[in-house]
């Protein structure tokens, strides 16, 4: 099941969702876009449409960072694919556009990241300051 993510970057810091009655990491900060990769969608077109589903901004340009393959340890239902995206530049003002799923949204330094952090998005993050490669695992 194919995912995108978008981290919105400013100087230092990304800015960050509190995960909120979700049904998955609730309680968790995550990238404050992201969501599955819709039938006939590329997962360019599914991070801009999560960015202005959930944060409101639009015109995105974005750059990829990596492919993550991701597994559970279960089942193949559980192997995933995600793909991430950084933006530094986009229309609009970020804001929380679903309460519902949402408890707070933030900026944080990159080098102050809150706790916690979904785990496979915490690899990411930490590796665009430490360096990721195009293709990377988690849960391997």
């Amino acid at each position: 099941m194919p995912a995108a993510y978008v981290f919105f970057l400013r100087e230092d810091h990304v800015l960050l969702q509190l995960r909120h009655n979700t049904g998955f990491m609730d309680d968790h900060w995550a990238a404050a876009a992201a969501g599955h990769v819709e039938q006939g969608e590329t997962a360019y077109d599914a991070a801009r449409r999560e960015a202005l589903e959930e944060v409101g901004l639009s015109d995105l340009e974005l750059e990829f960072v990596t492919a993550m393959q991701r597994t559970q340890g279960g089942a193949p239902i559980d192997e995933r694919i995600d793909f991430f995206f950084t933006c530094r530049s986009w229309s609009g003002e970020p804001r929380i556009v679903e309460p519902h799923k949402s408890a707070a949204m933030g900026w944080f330094p990159l080098s102050a990241l809150p706790d916690p952090v979904v785990p496979h998005e915490l690899v990411v993050l930490r590796g665009l300051t430490e360096g990721i490669e195009p293709y990377s695992t988690f849960g391997f």
